[in-house]
């Protein structure tokens, strides 16, 4: 990085590059802002979601995910990749970290964390808690178009939980 490029103008650059499509470039100016300023939260976010999304490599997606929260805990966008991440890699006890510690942070979207979570639960076949969640979810959430999703999920979850009710048959003589 040269020095007449600020921080904040290197990082400009690297989102616009991300805006464009050019993802080798803007990956190579995060990995240049980490270089030159170790503590800019911004650009860890965005190199723990290239590798989320992009490279699949989640290991490294979960330490830049979280030395992102280390250095700014308040950055609200790194939950919602960092949670979905924990769940697909099954890291159970972080699960429950992860969300607790998001839901206390001004600008994070509760209802997404709740439908993660609900998500979650449903995977694990704890159909009630599920059920919790999407309530949770449906009731913080300000978007129009999020409502019937929010339902389906609460429906599918209750035909979840009728199929697993025992049958009790009544035999007559």
């Amino acid at each position: 990085m040269d020095i007449f490029t600020t921080v904040e103008e290197k990082y400009l650059q690297a989102v616009e590059e991300l805006n464009w499509g050019e993802l080798p470039k803007a990956h190579q100016y995060f990995n240049e802002l980490i270089a030159f300023d170790p503590e800019y939260a911004r650009a860890y976010y965005h190199l723990g979601n290239f590798n989320h999304y992009h490279f699949k490599n989640y290991q490294s997606a979960g330490y830049y995910y979280k030395r992102c929260i280390e250095i700014d805990s308040d950055f609200p966008e790194v939950y919602e990749p960092y949670l979905k991440l924990v769940i697909t890699l099954k890291m159970h006890k972080l699960v429950k970290q992860v969300a607790t510690q998001a839901l206390s942070v001004p600008g994070v979207c509760e209802a997404n964390i709740y439908e993660s979570l609900g998500l979650y639960a449903e995977r694990q076949q704890d159909f009630k808690l599920a059920e919790n969640y999407f309530k949770k979810a449906e009731m913080f959430n300000s978007i129009p178009d999020m409502q019937l999703v929010f339902k389906e999920h609460q429906n599918r979850v209750k035909s979840k939980i009728n199929s697993t009710k025992t049958m009790i048959y009544d035999l007559l003589a």
